[in-house]
């Protein structure tokens, strides 16, 4: 069996599975290859998973029987005051279990882990969070409708599918912003509070989704964005007295909300085109070379390391401008580089890749979600919680911590318990690293005083901990 075998399920995917690694020995890049524009390797199947929009009519479910229990807080009649953190659990768990439990058990049993890590890799370049109670249940809708039907296409269009979404335009709060000039802004007038224009979103999508934050772009382009993308809005209650017709809860272009006048970004004129014009400046933003140069860098950097090697960061680059930002082609060249192959294996394994690695090891089938909830709140990555809209970072300084590795140990002592149940601790290492298991490693594992402490000493080695 070749390294190649290992370097193509550890680095580019999720970890192998039991028996996986002799399969993919065959021709490792052809493995990897047949992953690539294959919308079937990245769909992830509703099966009773709610559409944004059916989240959407939960919340608003939610929030009215929190505002009835508010105004029934005195109410004799017990039923009335139902505790709201029951309410709150029954909305996680139309929401974001059901949601987090899909994904996890996707990524464990998928026969296609590299393009489940793609998917990763663009969900958390195009982080939409739950970071309060208005966002908890949009991240897996937002990952299912906008990320994974679009990762192999173009980057335009991945582009404004994540940033046009229901679940970004409320985390990043564009579903709040108005014009300062637009109708609706005129007939508020008089009143007490105005909504007014917000910049999150268009910041965001120049700093992180697009330019980066030496992009070249000034203030004022931020602004001037965030003034065309008014008008992009959700259909909430109050939205849809000015879109008649409207799906509660689907993104919608409502002009009464839009700032009229043209536009200048990044000293191109965008005339006023109504509902067009935030589209064709992201189409402009997706097209700069600046763009090109950091989707490479970011790329180089998670599957390859930490300071990525600069011959292959400008390969992407020129891949991704050639192609005019196509993403099969991007994967297909980085399955095609050199650098990629590199037998020293440089990642440090975040907790998520660590969690997912262990238990597709471990032949697991079945998962326990409120225990795996717990475990990646333990270790510091819960799914859809990154701490801001940066995303979970992506070098070993973030995670290597002596204080995560002591937790990290915690976590194997419990794993150990159940994988031991069937694998003997050499062989699950083979099973796992194959030919990257050090003849260090098995004479450790080989002389444990307990299977439980062998499977361990297997989790927490450096050929298992990096990728």
């Amino acid at each position: 069996m070749s390294l190649n075998a290992v370097i193509a399920a550890n680095r580019f995917g999720l970890g192998a599975r039991p028996g996986e690694l002799a399969q993919i020995a065959r021709d490792p890049k052809a493995w990897l290859m047949s992953q690539i524009g294959n919308a079937a390797s990245t769909n992830l199947p509703a099966n009773g998973l709610l559409s944004s929009a059916q989240a959407f009519e939960a919340l608003q479910g939610y929030q009215q029987a929190r505002a009835a229990q508010q105004r029934n807080a005195q109410s004799p009649n017990p039923a009335a005051n139902v505790d709201e953190r029951v309410r709150l659990a029954d909305l996680i768990s139309k929401t974001t279990g059901p949601e987090i439990e899909a994904r996890i058990q996707h990524a464990v049993t998928t026969p296609a882990p590299f393009a489940e890590r793609w998917v990763q890799f663009w969900s958390n370049h195009f982080t939409m969070a739950a970071r309060n109670l208005q966002t908890t249940p949009f991240p897996g809708s937002f990952e299912r409708e906008a990320i994974r039907p679009h990762v192999w296409g173009r980057f335009e269009d991945l582009l404004v599918k994540a940033d046009t979404h229901v679940g970004m335009l409320i985390y990043l709060d564009q579903a709040q912003s108005i014009g300062p000039n637009s109708q609706a802004a005129q007939n508020q007038q008089g009143r007490r509070r105005v909504a007014g224009l917000n910049e999150n979103l268009a910041r965001e999508i120049l700093e992180l989704h697009t330019l980066g934050a030496d992009g070249g772009y000034t203030q004022a382009d931020v602004t001037e964005f965030a003034r065309a993308l008014t008008g992009w809005t959700v259909a909430g209650p109050r939205v849809r007295r000015l879109a008649q017709g409207a799906e509660m809860g689907t993104t919608i272009f409502v002009s009464a909300l839009h700032e009229p006048g043209s536009r200048t970004i990044l000293g191109k004129n965008f005339p006023a085109t109504g509902e067009r014009q935030a589209l064709d400046i992201l189409a402009h933003l997706a097209r700069q070379p600046s763009v090109a140069k950091r989707i490479a860098f970011k790329l180089a950097q998670h599957f390859v390391a930490d300071d990525p090697p600069p011959a292959l960061v400008t390969r992407l680059e020129n891949a991704f401008l050639q192609s005019r930002g196509d993403l099969s082609a991007l994967a297909k060249t980085l399955v095609q580089s050199p650098e990629a192959w590199t037998p020293e294996a440089q990642k440090f394994k975040t907790p998520n890749d660590f969690l997912l690695s262990t238990m597709r090891a471990s032949g697991a089938n079945a998962t326990s979600t409120q225990a795996l909830r717990s475990t990646f709140e333990q270790l510091g990555q819960t799914p859809w919680r990154a701490p801001s809209p940066k995303g979970w970072p992506d070098v070993a300084s973030e995670w290597a911590a002596p204080d995560a590795i002591l937790k990290r140990i915690d976590w194997a002592n419990l794993a150990a318990d159940v994988i031991g149940e069937t694998f003997q601790p050499l062989a699950f290492a083979e099973t796992a690293l194959g030919p990257a298991l050090t003849d260090k490693t098995k004479t450790a594992i080989s002389r444990a005083q307990t299977a439980r402490q062998g499977i361990v000493l297997a989790l927490m080695s450096p050929e298992f901990q990096r990728r």
